[in-house]
């Protein structure tokens, strides 16, 4: 891969080519990206999402708006970092075309503030309860009807492909969806291939999928606008990596390993000693008669989160830095902190995050209630596709306000359910499924 290519300012339905060069510095297009994300509906239901503990009324909580902004300031920092050194490896691409250093923090932090634009209510819950509708439950109705990829794509409900979607798909008056630069987008794609096969590597570009059948071709042009390496052809696609999906990754990484686990402590499911004992592990350097002067837990906590974030921005860069080549091509196969000096401080830290925070009683119960809501509203609305909707199928349809037309398919139907259940906000999904079961009437 190649780095002119990569940092393409192309955006779907361009006809001319747009140069680095001649864009106005007072708003470049990639900062563009930035603000049309910001400014959309689906980055503001996110809000009201879970990050840790569904449905919380704890003000320090995050939620996925909160937790997409922090990712995206880290993601800046080290496309930042990245990006001076890249020129200074590569000084034609800032001579000759006219790239800067802060084009790449500003293509990662806008690519990092979609993360997860996609993902449904009640977190990666949330994802589970879409697939395993179609699965197991009254979804599974459809199979015969679907191909065995469409099928997948619902089973195997990804937050990562319906936000590609929610990105790229042309609605009325917007063609194009955002129309974002193929360059963030590429960067946003961090599972470049298709639900089925499932893993067919270790490669950690094949965990997980990134793109609907519906959307495969406007996948395709991107990555091929990108120069993006196909790692399969015929009829399972998939690519490597654009090489700044590995630091939105580890902005993500850094994010919710530190960040969560702070919510923990200040949420008071983990002892507040813990945070000296792990998170000094991942500070180098330390101004302990600074700590003991701050008063408050939140406070001492924060200065420990800012330090260890900090030390791990700067590992993060390093490892890119040093695997930049297998990267381009395509070989680099993990995760950048997975090969991180300070992976085994990373994992205890983790390891406490799940056992004190996301396996508490708290959000268990929460997300098997955010299970049984999902389940409801999925049931609900796909019970309305028949020939001959009953007048109570109309009026579920016209309280989703879900999007239908005459010439769409039944996966294209099912898959506008979705994501019209996705980009619902926690409290909304639950204000519908009240609706539903008869136990709230206010509009």
């Amino acid at each position: 891969m190649q780095w002119e290519r990569l940092l393409s300012l192309k955006r779907q339905g361009d006809t001319n080519k747009r140069l680095r060069a001649e864009q106005d510095e007072t708003r470049l297009g990639f900062e563009v990206d930035y603000d049309r994300i910001i400014f959309s509906s689906a980055f503001r239901s996110l809000q009201d999402k879970t990050q840790v503990i569904p449905l919380s009324k704890t003000d320090f909580v995050h939620t996925r708006l909160t937790h997409s902004l922090e990712v995206a300031v880290v993601g800046r920092s080290l496309g930042r970092q990245v990006g001076k050194r890249i020129l200074e490896k590569y000084p034609h691409l800032a001579e000759v075309h006219g790239y800067k250093m802060n084009d790449f923090g500003a293509i990662v932090a806008a690519a990092a503030l979609a993360h997860d634009i996609g993902n449904p209510p009640f977190g990666h819950s949330g994802e589970k309860s879409i697939g395993d509708f179609f699965k197991n439950g009254d979804g599974k109705r459809f199979k015969s009807e679907l191909t065995e990829k469409e099928y997948e794509d619902l089973c195997s409900f990804e937050g990562n492909a319906n936000g590609f979607k929610i990105l790229t798909e042309s609605r009325p008056g917007a063609d194009g969806g955002l129309r974002l630069s193929y360059a963030t987008l590429g960067t946003f794609m961090k599972y470049p291939k298709e639900s089925l096969p499932h893993k067919p590597t270790k490669h950690i570009a094949d965990k997980k999928y990134g793109f609907f059948q519906e959307d495969k071709e406007a996948f395709k042009e991107v990555a091929e606008e990108l120069g993006l390496i196909q790692t399969r052809t015929g009829e399972d696609i998939s690519y490597a990596r654009h090489p700044l999906t590995f630091l939105v990754e580890a902005a993500d990484d850094i994010c919710y390993t530190i960040i969560d686990f702070e919510d923990g402590i200040n949420l008071g499911l983990i002892p507040e000693e813990y945070a000296l004992e792990y998170l000094i592990k991942l500070v180098p350097h330390i101004n302990r008669s600074k700590y003991a002067a701050l008063s408050e837990k939140s406070a001492r906590v924060g200065y420990l989160r800012a330090l260890a974030i900090g030390t791990l921005i700067d590992e993060a860069v390093s490892i890119f830095m040093d695997n930049e080549e297998a990267i381009l091509n395509g070989t680099f196969a993990k995760g950048l902190l997975d090969k991180s000096s300070y992976e085994a401080q990373i994992n205890d830290v983790l390891k406490i995050s799940v056992s004190n925070i996301y396996q508490s009683d708290e959000v268990i119960s929460k997300e098997i209630a955010g299970y049984e809501i999902l389940n409801t509203l999925l049931t609900a609305r796909c019970k309305a596709i028949t020939e001959k909707p009953t007048h109570y199928d109309k009026l579920v349809i016209q309280l989703f306000k879900t999007r239908t037309g005459e010439d769409n398919s039944l996966y294209q139907e099912l898959l506008e359910i979705c994501n019209q259940v996705s980009v619902m906000t926690d409290s909304k999904s639950l204000k519908i499924f009240e609706q539903l079961k008869g136990m709230n009437i206010s509009s």
